[in-house]
């Protein structure tokens, strides 16, 4: 049923049944780009990458074979096979 509103009205006038259904899509933004892992390019031990966020270019070091390289070199964005999952986000920089 759908109901017509009119300035002045106290009650919705009945108009008819609708007909079909109705889809309501909510407008959310995310910075998410993909999910992947961390994981040494050496010797794939996996990488936690500590609490602050890192870019692509921050420097890290595999906490096995003391492996250094780009974060851009230890992340896998295939299909994550092990637990050690992180996030991709883009964040927005001010000049």
């Amino acid at each position: 049923m759908s109901l017509r509103w009119s300035i002045g009205d106290s009650e919705p006038e009945r108009v008819g049944r609708v007909s079909g259904t109705e889809e309501i899509r909510r407008v959310v933004r995310s910075t998410r780009v993909a999910s992947g892992t961390l994981a040494c390019p050496a010797c794939d031990a996996p990488v936690a990458p500590g609490p602050l966020g890192l870019s692509p270019a921050d420097g890290i070091v595999c906490p096995f074979c003391r492996h250094v390289a780009p974060v851009r070199s230890f992340l896998s964005l295939a299909t994550p096979g092990r637990p050690a999952r992180v996030e991709v986000h883009v964040r927005g920089v001010t000049l």
